[in-house]
């Protein structure tokens, strides 16, 4: 059986996974100053994050269409799949698979669809794993999926809560650890659900927590150094890591300036990491 793979722009892949494993990426629309952008189309990444904190009004986003889906499930069907797997963000925190469900109904039994409980590499870690499985078959993939995300952890400490309060899709316990004194919250995506971890002072403490809670998942198989605009932090952040436990590490490591449609909901100058625990 031949299987086609298809995500959401949430996935965070990068260009050169996406041309290896031949994957179909639907990109999510960013809304700014009324105008619709597809992600990753109009503006840079490294300009969203330098203009966030300035626009005049809010950027906001919005789900794929169910015709976008529907286009990119007919073209891989016409190439030859004879069944399409597609994996997206956590249901809890996005309508893009509300999208994806419905498209798949106008094609019977071809589409298996995934909530893949997480975002960014979070989701993107288990597309590769399923890419990696695909050519032996859809079962091979739903079980190397399952497998991955047993093992996956996705933490962030965000500089602000500011845009995670105004996106009204965390718990209100959540958004409260920013509520005083410019405190930096620690937050983990498990399940599909943000969950609140504690807050910190400053930066370098954040920093701090986050490279411990990095070191307590041990050897891993993969990792994704994630940040929003805040490469210098992110890059100080690694190079402690490889001092700390360079040999706990994966040989390939990606560093990530989370997508706009991402960085829009938890704000600029955050940092992150993806990680997968060997077996």
């Amino acid at each position: 059986m031949k299987l086609g793979l298809l995500t959401d722009s949430t996935s965070d892949l990068p260009k050169y996974l996406i041309e290896q494993f031949e994957l179909e990426v639907v990109p999510s629309i960013l809304i700014l100053d009324g105008k619709e952008y597809a992600d990753g189309i109009g503006i840079t990444r490294e300009d969203f994050y330098r203009q966030l904190p300035s626009f005049h009004t809010p950027p906001t986003t919005a789900a794929p269409s169910i015709g976008d889906f529907s286009a990119r499930y007919d073209s891989l069907l016409r190439r030859g799949c004879e069944h399409i797997l597609s994996i997206h963000a956590a249901g809890a925190l996005t309508t893009i698979i509300n999208s994806a469900r419905q498209a798949a109904q106008d094609f019977p039994e071809k589409i298996t669809v995934i909530d893949g409980l997480s975002m960014s590499l979070g989701l993107g870690f288990q597309v590769l794993a399923a890419a990696e499985a695909a050519e032996m078959g859809l079962q091979a993939a739903l079980d190397a999926i399952q497998a991955t995300r047993k093992r996956l952890r996705l933490f962030a400490a965000l500089d602000t809560m500011e845009n995670m309060r105004r996106s009204g899709r965390v718990p209100a316990v959540v958004t409260m650890l920013g509520s005083l004194l410019q405190i930096k919250p620690l937050i983990e995506i498990a399940n599909g659900e943000v969950k609140a971890l504690g807050a910190v002072r400053t930066t370098k403490q954040a920093n701090e927590r986050m490279l411990n809670l990095l070191l307590q998942e041990g050897p891993l198989e993969r990792l994704a150094i994630l940040h929003t605009g805040a490469e210098p932090r992110a890059r100080e952040f690694l190079n402690t890591l490889m001092q700390k436990a360079s040999q706990s590490v994966p040989r390939d490591i990606l560093m990530v300036n989370v997508t706009t449609v991402i960085g829009t909901h938890v704000g600029p100058n955050g940092l992150g990491f993806a990680a997968v625990r060997k077996v």
